[in-house]
Protein backbone atom coordinates (compact mmCIF):
# COMPACT_ATOMS: atom_id res chain seq x y z
CA UNK A 1 0.00 0.00 0.00
CA UNK A 2 2.46 2.82 -1.32
CA UNK A 3 -0.02 4.95 -2.89
CA UNK A 4 -2.43 6.87 -1.17
CA UNK A 5 -6.13 4.94 -0.35
CA UNK A 6 -9.61 6.65 -0.46
CA UNK A 7 -11.34 5.35 2.69
CA UNK A 8 -15.34 6.22 3.80
CA UNK A 9 -16.89 5.86 7.20
CA UNK A 10 -20.80 6.53 7.37
CA UNK A 11 -21.70 6.78 10.93
CA UNK A 12 -25.65 6.79 11.35
CA UNK A 13 -25.71 8.10 15.02
CA UNK A 14 -28.84 8.82 16.74
CA UNK A 15 -28.62 12.58 16.93
CA UNK A 16 -26.68 13.08 13.61
CA UNK A 17 -25.43 11.14 10.43
CA UNK A 18 -22.10 11.92 9.68
CA UNK A 19 -19.62 11.08 6.34
CA UNK A 20 -15.73 10.86 7.02
CA UNK A 21 -13.75 10.66 3.91
CA UNK A 22 -9.86 9.56 4.10
CA UNK A 23 -7.01 9.69 2.87
CA UNK A 24 -4.34 5.95 3.72
CA UNK A 25 -0.61 6.41 3.35
CA UNK A 26 2.43 5.51 5.45
CA UNK A 27 -0.10 3.52 7.93
CA UNK A 28 -2.16 7.11 8.85
CA UNK A 29 -5.29 8.43 7.72
CA UNK A 30 -5.63 12.33 6.74
CA UNK A 31 -9.10 13.61 6.81
CA UNK A 32 -9.66 15.24 3.32
CA UNK A 33 -13.59 15.63 4.17
CA UNK A 34 -16.34 15.62 6.90
CA UNK A 35 -20.18 16.11 6.08
CA UNK A 36 -22.66 16.30 8.78
CA UNK A 37 -26.22 16.51 8.71
CA UNK A 38 -28.38 16.49 11.99
CA UNK A 39 -31.17 14.05 11.47
CA UNK A 40 -32.25 13.30 14.97
CA UNK A 41 -33.32 10.08 14.29
CA UNK A 42 -32.85 8.98 18.24
CA UNK A 43 -36.23 11.61 18.41
CA UNK A 44 -38.15 9.57 15.48
CA UNK A 45 -38.57 6.27 17.84
CA UNK A 46 -42.56 6.33 18.36
CA UNK A 47 -43.86 4.51 21.53
CA UNK A 48 -43.46 0.88 19.92
CA UNK A 49 -40.13 1.59 18.82
CA UNK A 50 -40.69 1.95 15.37
CA UNK A 51 -39.51 4.47 13.45
CA UNK A 52 -42.07 7.18 12.38
CA UNK A 53 -42.06 8.06 8.45
CA UNK A 54 -40.64 11.52 8.91
CA UNK A 55 -37.77 10.35 10.72
CA UNK A 56 -36.84 7.67 7.73
CA UNK A 57 -37.94 10.70 5.13
CA UNK A 58 -35.23 12.24 6.61
CA UNK A 59 -32.55 10.07 7.35
CA UNK A 60 -32.86 8.99 3.41
CA UNK A 61 -32.83 12.14 2.42
CA UNK A 62 -29.25 12.54 4.23
CA UNK A 63 -27.84 9.47 2.83
CA UNK A 64 -28.94 9.91 -1.24
CA UNK A 65 -26.88 13.15 -0.56
CA UNK A 66 -23.77 10.92 1.03
CA UNK A 67 -24.42 8.17 -1.49
CA UNK A 68 -23.41 11.15 -4.35
CA UNK A 69 -20.38 12.10 -3.25
CA UNK A 70 -19.05 7.97 -2.58
CA UNK A 71 -20.07 7.45 -6.52
CA UNK A 72 -16.78 5.60 -8.01
CA UNK A 73 -15.27 4.53 -4.08
CA UNK A 74 -14.28 0.71 -3.96
CA UNK A 75 -16.73 -0.88 -2.06
CA UNK A 76 -13.68 -2.16 0.07
CA UNK A 77 -12.88 1.02 1.15
CA UNK A 78 -16.37 2.34 2.60
CA UNK A 79 -18.23 0.95 5.60
CA UNK A 80 -21.39 2.38 6.82
CA UNK A 81 -22.25 1.55 10.58
CA UNK A 82 -25.28 2.11 12.55
CA UNK A 83 -25.62 2.57 15.96
CA UNK A 84 -28.19 2.62 18.85
CA UNK A 85 -31.36 4.09 17.42
CA UNK A 86 -31.57 1.47 14.91
CA UNK A 87 -30.44 -0.69 17.46
CA UNK A 88 -33.37 -0.38 18.79
CA UNK A 89 -35.63 0.16 16.06
CA UNK A 90 -38.17 -2.38 15.31
CA UNK A 91 -38.78 -1.45 11.80
CA UNK A 92 -34.99 -0.89 11.14
CA UNK A 93 -34.99 -3.36 8.27
CA UNK A 94 -37.62 -1.05 6.94
CA UNK A 95 -35.11 1.95 6.50
CA UNK A 96 -31.69 0.13 6.40
CA UNK A 97 -33.18 -1.37 2.58
CA UNK A 98 -33.88 1.74 1.22
CA UNK A 99 -31.10 3.70 2.89
CA UNK A 100 -28.56 1.15 1.30
CA UNK A 101 -29.73 1.36 -1.91
CA UNK A 102 -29.59 5.16 -1.95
CA UNK A 103 -25.93 5.66 -0.31
CA UNK A 104 -24.96 2.64 -2.40
CA UNK A 105 -23.14 0.78 -0.08
CA UNK A 106 -23.88 -1.77 2.63
CA UNK A 107 -25.29 -0.25 6.03
CA UNK A 108 -24.78 -2.77 8.98
CA UNK A 109 -26.48 -2.01 12.63
CA UNK A 110 -23.15 -3.05 14.80
CA UNK A 111 -23.33 -3.43 18.73
CA UNK A 112 -22.48 -1.51 21.86
CA UNK A 113 -19.58 -3.70 22.32
CA UNK A 114 -18.35 -3.50 18.85
CA UNK A 115 -19.12 0.35 18.55
CA UNK A 116 -17.15 0.71 21.72
CA UNK A 117 -14.24 -1.40 20.32
CA UNK A 118 -14.32 1.12 17.56
CA UNK A 119 -14.85 4.07 19.48
CA UNK A 120 -11.73 3.16 21.22
CA UNK A 121 -9.49 1.88 17.87
CA UNK A 122 -10.10 5.64 16.77
CA UNK A 123 -9.13 7.65 19.65
CA UNK A 124 -5.61 5.90 20.01
CA UNK A 125 -5.32 6.49 16.73
CA UNK A 126 -5.09 10.20 17.40
CA UNK A 127 -2.48 9.36 20.23
CA UNK A 128 0.96 8.53 20.78
CA UNK A 129 2.10 5.39 21.91
CA UNK A 130 1.74 4.77 25.46
CA UNK A 131 1.90 1.80 27.97
CA UNK A 132 -1.18 4.06 29.63
CA UNK A 133 -4.23 2.34 30.89
CA UNK A 134 -6.77 4.70 28.88
CA UNK A 135 -10.15 5.15 30.05
CA UNK A 136 -12.43 6.60 26.89
CA UNK A 137 -16.30 6.99 27.73
CA UNK A 138 -18.26 8.18 24.73
CA UNK A 139 -21.62 9.97 25.28
CA UNK A 140 -23.48 9.63 22.32
CA UNK A 141 -27.16 10.06 21.04
CA UNK A 142 -29.05 7.11 22.50
CA UNK A 143 -25.86 5.40 23.85
CA UNK A 144 -22.88 5.80 26.14
CA UNK A 145 -20.08 3.32 25.74
CA UNK A 146 -17.32 2.63 28.62
CA UNK A 147 -13.90 1.32 27.02
CA UNK A 148 -10.58 0.49 29.19
CA UNK A 149 -7.64 -0.68 27.21
CA UNK A 150 -3.80 -0.30 26.83
CA UNK A 151 -1.59 0.65 24.05
CA UNK A 152 -4.06 -0.99 21.03
CA UNK A 153 -6.13 -3.52 22.89
CA UNK A 154 -9.69 -2.64 24.23
CA UNK A 155 -9.56 -4.84 27.07
CA UNK A 156 -12.82 -4.18 28.36
CA UNK A 157 -16.17 -2.73 26.49
CA UNK A 158 -19.44 -1.86 27.75
CA UNK A 159 -22.59 0.03 26.36
CA UNK A 160 -25.28 1.63 28.17
CA UNK A 161 -28.68 2.53 26.56
CA UNK A 162 -28.50 6.19 28.22
CA UNK A 163 -27.18 9.33 25.91
CA UNK A 164 -27.85 13.21 25.04
CA UNK A 165 -31.20 12.91 22.63
CA UNK A 166 -32.83 10.06 25.36
CA UNK A 167 -32.16 11.78 27.89
CA UNK A 168 -33.16 15.17 27.34
CA UNK A 169 -36.44 13.78 25.52
CA UNK A 170 -37.54 12.07 28.88
CA UNK A 171 -36.06 14.52 31.40
CA UNK A 172 -36.37 18.19 29.44
CA UNK A 173 -39.13 17.17 27.30
CA UNK A 174 -40.59 21.08 27.03
CA UNK A 175 -37.00 22.82 27.26
CA UNK A 176 -37.44 23.51 30.79
CA UNK A 177 -33.79 23.94 32.92
CA UNK A 178 -34.79 23.24 36.41
CA UNK A 179 -32.65 21.88 39.59
CA UNK A 180 -35.51 19.09 40.04
CA UNK A 181 -34.88 18.14 36.54
CA UNK A 182 -31.22 18.40 36.54
CA UNK A 183 -31.11 16.00 39.63
CA UNK A 184 -33.69 13.73 38.55
CA UNK A 185 -31.69 13.21 35.15
CA UNK A 186 -28.14 12.70 36.93
CA UNK A 187 -29.89 10.46 39.66
CA UNK A 188 -31.42 8.23 36.62
CA UNK A 189 -27.97 8.03 34.88
CA UNK A 190 -26.16 6.56 37.80
CA UNK A 191 -28.46 4.17 37.99
CA UNK A 192 -28.28 2.73 34.67
CA UNK A 193 -24.29 3.14 35.29
CA UNK A 194 -23.91 2.05 38.56
CA UNK A 195 -22.95 -1.78 37.07
CA UNK A 196 -19.70 -0.05 35.29
CA UNK A 197 -17.90 -0.38 38.53
CA UNK A 198 -17.58 -3.82 38.58
CA UNK A 199 -15.62 -3.33 35.96
CA UNK A 200 -14.41 0.47 35.17
CA UNK A 201 -13.38 1.07 38.71
CA UNK A 202 -11.74 3.97 39.82
CA UNK A 203 -7.84 3.37 39.89
CA UNK A 204 -8.19 1.20 36.99
CA UNK A 205 -6.75 3.50 34.59
CA UNK A 206 -4.14 6.30 34.47
CA UNK A 207 -5.96 8.74 32.28
CA UNK A 208 -9.76 9.41 31.11
CA UNK A 209 -10.99 10.50 27.86
CA UNK A 210 -14.40 11.94 26.88
CA UNK A 211 -15.12 11.40 23.37
CA UNK A 212 -17.67 12.20 20.67
CA UNK A 213 -20.79 14.68 20.60
CA UNK A 214 -21.46 15.47 24.14
CA UNK A 215 -17.78 15.53 24.69
CA UNK A 216 -16.92 17.99 21.63
CA UNK A 217 -19.62 20.77 22.62
CA UNK A 218 -18.93 20.58 26.19
CA UNK A 219 -15.33 21.12 25.77
CA UNK A 220 -15.76 23.59 23.04
CA UNK A 221 -17.89 25.47 24.95
CA UNK A 222 -15.69 25.49 28.46
CA UNK A 223 -12.89 26.40 26.21
CA UNK A 224 -14.85 29.46 24.46
CA UNK A 225 -15.43 30.88 27.64
CA UNK A 226 -12.14 30.49 29.50
CA UNK A 227 -12.85 27.04 31.36
CA UNK A 228 -10.23 24.97 29.81
CA UNK A 229 -8.65 24.36 26.92
CA UNK A 230 -8.55 20.38 25.66
CA UNK A 231 -9.92 19.50 28.72
CA UNK A 232 -13.36 18.89 30.40
CA UNK A 233 -12.76 19.64 34.13
CA UNK A 234 -15.91 19.20 37.06
CA UNK A 235 -15.09 22.75 38.08
CA UNK A 236 -16.06 23.29 34.10
CA UNK A 237 -19.30 21.16 34.36
CA UNK A 238 -20.77 23.03 37.89
CA UNK A 239 -20.02 26.45 35.48
CA UNK A 240 -22.02 25.31 32.19
CA UNK A 241 -24.69 23.81 34.46
CA UNK A 242 -25.11 27.33 36.17
CA UNK A 243 -25.41 29.09 32.49
CA UNK A 244 -28.38 26.26 31.96
CA UNK A 245 -30.06 26.51 34.77
CA UNK A 246 -29.62 30.71 34.81
CA UNK A 247 -30.99 30.65 30.97
CA UNK A 248 -33.94 28.40 32.72
CA UNK A 249 -34.78 27.35 29.30
CA UNK A 250 -33.05 25.55 26.12
CA UNK A 251 -34.51 28.20 23.74
CA UNK A 252 -32.85 30.80 25.74
CA UNK A 253 -29.19 29.20 26.12
CA UNK A 254 -26.56 31.41 24.19
CA UNK A 255 -23.03 30.63 24.67
CA UNK A 256 -19.79 30.81 23.29
CA UNK A 257 -18.78 27.57 21.46
CA UNK A 258 -22.04 25.55 21.68
CA UNK A 259 -23.03 25.21 18.17
CA UNK A 260 -26.87 25.28 17.17
CA UNK A 261 -27.42 21.78 17.06
CA UNK A 262 -26.30 21.06 19.70
CA UNK A 263 -27.93 23.13 21.53
CA UNK A 264 -31.63 21.05 21.86
CA UNK A 265 -29.59 18.20 22.91
CA UNK A 266 -27.03 19.83 25.80
CA UNK A 267 -29.28 19.02 28.74
CA UNK A 268 -29.53 15.58 28.35
CA UNK A 269 -25.60 15.17 27.38
CA UNK A 270 -24.45 17.56 30.54
CA UNK A 271 -27.19 15.28 32.80
CA UNK A 272 -24.87 12.16 31.76
CA UNK A 273 -21.71 13.69 31.67
CA UNK A 274 -21.71 15.23 35.44
CA UNK A 275 -23.15 11.54 36.65
CA UNK A 276 -20.43 9.66 35.15
CA UNK A 277 -18.10 12.43 36.95
CA UNK A 278 -19.47 11.57 40.22
CA UNK A 279 -19.87 8.08 40.01
CA UNK A 280 -15.97 7.20 38.90
CA UNK A 281 -15.19 9.89 41.01
CA UNK A 282 -13.44 11.59 38.33
CA UNK A 283 -11.60 15.26 38.52
CA UNK A 284 -10.82 15.35 34.59
CA UNK A 285 -11.05 13.71 31.27
CA UNK A 286 -9.14 15.05 28.27
CA UNK A 287 -11.59 16.01 24.98
CA UNK A 288 -10.02 13.18 22.57
CA UNK A 289 -10.43 13.19 19.26
CA UNK A 290 -11.00 10.46 16.62
CA UNK A 291 -13.95 7.75 18.15
CA UNK A 292 -16.08 5.56 15.94
CA UNK A 293 -15.50 6.96 12.35
CA UNK A 294 -11.85 6.83 12.84
CA UNK A 295 -12.15 3.51 14.18
CA UNK A 296 -14.11 2.20 11.32
CA UNK A 297 -11.75 3.91 8.79
CA UNK A 298 -8.89 2.12 10.29
CA UNK A 299 -10.87 -0.79 10.67
CA UNK A 300 -10.60 -1.09 6.94
CA UNK A 301 -7.15 -1.14 6.40
CA UNK A 302 -4.62 -3.73 7.18
CA UNK A 303 -2.59 -1.49 9.70
CA UNK A 304 0.72 -3.23 11.75
CA UNK A 305 0.45 -1.03 14.54
CA UNK A 306 -3.22 -1.02 15.29
CA UNK A 307 -4.07 -4.35 14.37
CA UNK A 308 -7.73 -5.80 13.60
CA UNK A 309 -10.56 -5.71 15.94
CA UNK A 310 -10.52 -9.63 16.77
CA UNK A 311 -6.80 -9.65 17.38
CA UNK A 312 -7.75 -7.10 19.76
CA UNK A 313 -10.50 -8.72 21.26
CA UNK A 314 -8.29 -11.84 21.60
CA UNK A 315 -5.53 -9.99 23.51
CA UNK A 316 -7.76 -8.41 25.38
CA UNK A 317 -9.20 -11.54 26.69
CA UNK A 318 -5.33 -12.86 27.22
CA UNK A 319 -4.43 -9.98 29.15
CA UNK A 320 -7.86 -9.76 31.62
CA UNK A 321 -7.66 -13.43 32.41
CA UNK A 322 -3.86 -13.66 32.77
CA UNK A 323 -3.39 -16.26 29.89
CA UNK A 324 0.85 -17.03 29.97
CA UNK A 325 1.21 -15.29 26.19
CA UNK A 326 4.13 -17.84 25.47
CA UNK A 327 2.77 -20.82 25.78
CA UNK A 328 -0.31 -20.16 24.23
CA UNK A 329 1.69 -18.41 21.38
CA UNK A 330 3.12 -21.89 20.96
CA UNK A 331 0.08 -23.67 21.22
CA UNK A 332 -1.40 -21.83 18.85
CA UNK A 333 0.99 -21.85 16.19
CA UNK A 334 1.66 -25.45 16.83
CA UNK A 335 -1.87 -26.14 15.82
CA UNK A 336 -1.47 -23.76 12.92
CA UNK A 337 1.29 -26.19 11.54
CA UNK A 338 -0.36 -28.75 11.79
CA UNK A 339 -3.82 -27.97 9.93
CA UNK A 340 -1.13 -26.97 7.44
CA UNK A 341 0.75 -30.18 6.57
CA UNK A 342 -3.25 -31.32 6.18
CA UNK A 343 -4.29 -28.61 4.06
CA UNK A 344 -0.71 -27.83 2.19
CA UNK A 345 -2.29 -25.87 -0.86
CA UNK A 346 -4.32 -23.51 1.51
CA UNK A 347 -2.16 -20.25 2.05
CA UNK A 348 -3.23 -19.73 5.54
CA UNK A 349 -4.72 -22.59 8.29
CA UNK A 350 -7.76 -20.40 9.72
CA UNK A 351 -7.75 -17.74 12.16
CA UNK A 352 -10.29 -19.36 14.45
CA UNK A 353 -7.91 -22.08 15.19
CA UNK A 354 -4.94 -19.82 16.12
CA UNK A 355 -7.62 -17.63 18.29
CA UNK A 356 -8.48 -21.16 20.41
CA UNK A 357 -4.91 -21.43 20.90
CA UNK A 358 -4.36 -18.36 22.60
CA UNK A 359 -7.33 -18.39 24.08
CA UNK A 360 -7.44 -22.14 25.59
CA UNK A 361 -6.65 -21.48 28.95
CA UNK A 362 -8.95 -18.37 30.06
CA UNK A 363 -10.34 -20.12 32.27
CA UNK A 364 -7.49 -21.03 34.58
CA UNK A 365 -7.74 -17.76 36.28
CA UNK A 366 -10.98 -19.15 37.41
CA UNK A 367 -9.97 -22.56 38.42
CA UNK A 368 -7.74 -25.49 37.22
CA UNK A 369 -9.73 -28.10 38.03
CA UNK A 370 -11.58 -28.44 34.65
CA UNK A 371 -10.34 -24.95 33.11
CA UNK A 372 -11.76 -25.90 29.65
CA UNK A 373 -15.18 -25.66 30.73
CA UNK A 374 -14.24 -22.13 32.52
CA UNK A 375 -12.67 -21.56 29.50
CA UNK A 376 -15.55 -22.44 27.01
CA UNK A 377 -18.29 -20.48 29.03
CA UNK A 378 -16.36 -17.03 29.48
CA UNK A 379 -15.49 -17.65 25.80
CA UNK A 380 -19.42 -18.11 24.53
CA UNK A 381 -20.27 -15.39 27.25
CA UNK A 382 -17.71 -12.39 26.67
CA UNK A 383 -18.77 -9.42 24.96
CA UNK A 384 -15.50 -9.87 22.33
CA UNK A 385 -16.03 -7.06 20.00
CA UNK A 386 -15.73 -7.83 15.99
CA UNK A 387 -16.91 -11.73 17.12
CA UNK A 388 -20.26 -13.02 16.48
CA UNK A 389 -22.23 -15.25 18.86
CA UNK A 390 -21.79 -17.85 15.87
CA UNK A 391 -18.20 -17.23 16.54
CA UNK A 392 -17.65 -17.04 19.92
CA UNK A 393 -19.88 -20.56 20.03
CA UNK A 394 -17.50 -22.13 17.66
CA UNK A 395 -14.12 -20.61 19.87
CA UNK A 396 -16.06 -22.03 22.62
CA UNK A 397 -16.47 -25.72 21.57
CA UNK A 398 -13.25 -25.72 20.67
CA UNK A 399 -11.62 -25.12 24.04
CA UNK A 400 -13.75 -27.31 25.07
CA UNK A 401 -13.23 -30.14 23.18
CA UNK A 402 -9.20 -29.74 23.80
CA UNK A 403 -8.71 -31.62 26.26
CA UNK A 404 -10.56 -34.61 28.19
CA UNK A 405 -13.76 -36.71 26.50
CA UNK A 406 -14.48 -36.12 23.30
CA UNK A 407 -18.26 -37.25 24.05
CA UNK A 408 -19.22 -33.23 25.12
CA UNK A 409 -18.39 -32.43 21.81
CA UNK A 410 -19.44 -34.66 19.59
CA UNK A 411 -22.47 -32.34 17.73
CA UNK A 412 -19.77 -29.63 16.67
CA UNK A 413 -17.27 -32.80 15.56
CA UNK A 414 -20.26 -33.48 13.02
CA UNK A 415 -18.58 -31.08 10.74
CA UNK A 416 -15.47 -32.60 9.45
CA UNK A 417 -13.82 -29.31 9.22
CA UNK A 418 -14.37 -28.57 12.27
CA UNK A 419 -13.15 -32.39 13.73
CA UNK A 420 -9.89 -31.12 12.17
CA UNK A 421 -9.68 -28.33 13.75
CA UNK A 422 -10.06 -29.56 17.25
CA UNK A 423 -7.85 -32.56 16.81
CA UNK A 424 -4.75 -30.17 15.36
CA UNK A 425 -5.63 -27.93 18.84
CA UNK A 426 -5.74 -31.65 20.80
CA UNK A 427 -2.27 -32.64 18.96
CA UNK A 428 -0.69 -29.04 19.85
CA UNK A 429 -1.55 -29.22 23.47
CA UNK A 430 -0.19 -32.65 23.16
CA UNK A 431 2.94 -31.46 21.93
CA UNK A 432 3.05 -28.51 23.81
CA UNK A 433 2.80 -30.83 26.83
CA UNK A 434 6.39 -29.16 28.48
CA UNK A 435 5.05 -25.24 28.09
CA UNK A 436 7.91 -24.99 25.38
CA UNK A 437 7.77 -25.08 22.08
CA UNK A 438 7.66 -28.55 20.46
CA UNK A 439 10.49 -29.57 17.94
CA UNK A 440 8.28 -30.35 14.79
CA UNK A 441 11.11 -31.23 12.44
CA UNK A 442 10.32 -34.97 10.98
CA UNK A 443 6.82 -34.96 12.38
CA UNK A 444 4.27 -35.55 9.83
CA UNK A 445 0.30 -35.50 10.16
CA UNK A 446 -1.76 -36.77 6.94
CA UNK A 447 -5.38 -37.64 6.04
CA UNK A 448 -7.17 -40.31 4.90
CA UNK A 449 -10.89 -39.92 5.30
CA UNK A 450 -11.58 -39.53 9.17
CA UNK A 451 -8.07 -41.01 10.37
CA UNK A 452 -5.12 -38.91 10.92
CA UNK A 453 -1.72 -40.30 10.94
CA UNK A 454 0.39 -38.96 12.86
CA UNK A 455 4.65 -40.23 12.08
CA UNK A 456 7.63 -39.25 14.42
CA UNK A 457 11.35 -39.32 13.11
CA UNK A 458 13.30 -41.80 14.10
CA UNK A 459 14.72 -41.72 18.18
CA UNK A 460 11.64 -39.34 18.85
CA UNK A 461 9.99 -41.54 21.31
CA UNK A 462 13.35 -42.07 23.22
CA UNK A 463 14.00 -37.65 23.67
CA UNK A 464 10.47 -37.29 24.36
CA UNK A 465 9.03 -40.09 26.40
CA UNK A 466 6.09 -38.28 28.01
CA UNK A 467 4.92 -36.76 24.71
CA UNK A 468 5.05 -40.28 22.98
CA UNK A 469 2.66 -41.60 26.01
CA UNK A 470 0.60 -38.80 25.76
CA UNK A 471 -0.39 -39.37 22.24
CA UNK A 472 -0.99 -43.17 22.85
CA UNK A 473 -3.68 -42.19 25.55
CA UNK A 474 -5.08 -39.37 23.21
CA UNK A 475 -5.21 -41.74 20.45
CA UNK A 476 -7.17 -43.96 22.90
CA UNK A 477 -9.42 -41.17 23.18
CA UNK A 478 -10.45 -40.10 19.86
CA UNK A 479 -10.55 -43.72 18.76
CA UNK A 480 -14.11 -43.38 20.68
CA UNK A 481 -15.33 -41.19 18.07
CA UNK A 482 -16.31 -41.62 14.22
CA UNK A 483 -12.20 -40.34 13.68
CA UNK A 484 -9.12 -42.50 14.55
CA UNK A 485 -5.68 -41.67 15.13
CA UNK A 486 -2.68 -43.96 13.82
CA UNK A 487 0.60 -43.42 15.01
CA UNK A 488 3.81 -44.57 13.82
CA UNK A 489 5.94 -43.43 16.66
CA UNK A 490 10.04 -43.92 16.45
Amino acid sequence: MNDAIALAAVDLGSNSFRLEIGSYEHHQIHRVEYLKETVRQGSGLDSNRNLTQESMERGWACLARFGERLRGFNPAHVRAVATQTLREARNRDVFIDRASELLGFPIEVISGEEEAALIYRGVISQLPASDEHRLVIDIGGRSTEFVLGQNSVAQSVASYRIGSVAWTARYFPQGELTPEAFKTAEIAARAVLDEALDTFSPGSWDIAYASAGTANAVGDTLAANGQGQGVITRAGLDWLHQQLLQAKHIDRVKLDGLKEDRRPVVAGGLSVLRAVFDLLGLERMEVAQGALRMGVLYGLVDDEQIGDIHSASVLGLMQRFGVNTLHARHVAETAQQLWQQLHPAEPHAPAMLAWAGLLHEVGCRISRSNYHRHSAYVLEHSNAPGFTPAELAHLGQLVLGHRGKLKKVEAFMHLPAHAVQLLCLRLAVVLCNSRRAPDMEGLQLQRQGQQLLLQTPQGWAQRFPLSAQLLREEAEAISKTDWQLQLLIN
